[in-house]
C-alpha cells in the first residue's frame, strides 16, 4: 500500500514538473520572438533611415540605389499590411495573400540584388544596369499597389452596401415610430381575436320571464290542514 502511494505521490511530482517545463518552455519561446521581432523592427527602422539619407544627401547611382529599395520597400509592406488586415473580415483575400507572397519573393530577390551593388565601385556597370533596375521596381511596386488598392476598394464597397442596408432600415423604423395614430399592432390582434371568439360562441336562449303574483284579496287563503290528534272546536254559543 506505502508503495503505490508513493509510485502515486512520484508521477503527480513528475507531471507538474512536466507542466512547469512545458510552460516555462512556451514563455522562453514567446519571449524569444518578441525580442527577433524587436530586434528586426529596430534593424528595419535603421536601415530605412540610413536609405533615406543616403537618397537625399548623396548623388548618383548611389541615390538612385536608395531611392529604388525606399520605394520597393514601402509599397510591399502597404500591400502586406493592407491584405492581413482585410482578410480578418474578409476571407475570399487569402487567394490574394498567396499571390502577394509570390511577388513578394521577387521584391525580395530585387532588394538583395539592390543592396549589393549598393557596394559595387563600378559605377559605371551600376549607371548601366539602372533602366532594367527601374524597370523591374516599377513592375513589382505596380503590381503590390494594385493588390493593396483592389483591397481597400473592396473593403470600401462592401462598408457603403452595409452603409446603405442600415440606412434603409433606420428609415424604416423611424417611419413606424413617427405613427402615433395607428393602433399598435399587438392591440389590432387582440381585438381580433375577441371578435372571432364573440361570433363563435353558441347564443343562448333569454330566461323566462317570473310570474306576476296575484293579490292577496283576490286569492283567499288556503284551509289550514286538519290533524286528527286536534280537538274539534266547539261552535260558539248564539246566546
Amino acid at each position: 500500500m506505502e508503495a503505490a502511494l508513493i509510485i502515486f505521490a512520484l508521477m503527480v511530482l513528475f507531471t507538474f514538473l512536466g507542466l512547469g517545463t512545458y510552460v516555462t518552455v512556451k514563455a522562453v519561446q514567446a519571449a524569444k520572438r518578441g525580442v527577433d521581432r524587436t530586434i528586426t523592427q529596430a534593424r528595419r527602422t535603421v536601415e530605412d533611415t540610413t536609405l533615406r539619407a543616403k537618397s537625399l544627401g548623396q548623388v548618383g547611382v548611389t541615390a538612385s540605389l536608395a531611392q529604388l529599395r525606399i520605394d520597393l520597400r514601402t509599397s510591399m509592406r502597404s500591400t502586406q499590411q493592407a491584405l492581413h488586415d482585410g482578410v480578418r473580415t474578409d476571407a475570399s483575400l487569402k487567394e490574394s495573400i498567396g499571390l502577394f507572397e509570390r511577388l513578394s519573393a521577387h521584391g525580395h530577390e530585387l532588394d538583395d540584388e539592390l543592396k549589393r551593388l549598393e557596394q559595387e565601385p563600378d559605377r559605371k556597370r551600376i549607371a548601366e544596369l539602372m533602366p532594367d533596375l527601374r524597370e523591374r521596381t516599377a513592375k513589382i511596386t505596380q503590381a503590390a499597389d494594385s493588390l493593396r488598392w483592389a483591397a481597400r476598394d473592396r473593403a470600401r464597397r462592401f462598408a457603403e452596401d452595409d452603409l446603405s442596408v442600415l440606412s434603409e432600415q433606420i428609415e424604416v423604423e423611424s417611419g413606424a415610430l413617427r405613427d402615433w395614430s395607428r393602433p399598435p399592432v399587438d392591440d389590432l390582434a387582440a381585438t381580433a381575436a375577441a371578435w372571432d371568439a364573440a361570433q363563435t360562441r353558441p347564443a343562448t336562449p333569454d330566461p323566462a320571464p317570473a310570474p306576476t303574483p296575484t293579490p292577496a284579496a283576490l286569492n283567499p287563503a288556503a284551509p289550514a290542514t286538519s290533524y286528527p290528534w286536534q280537538k274539534t272546536r266547539r261552535p260558539e254559543s248564539t246566546t
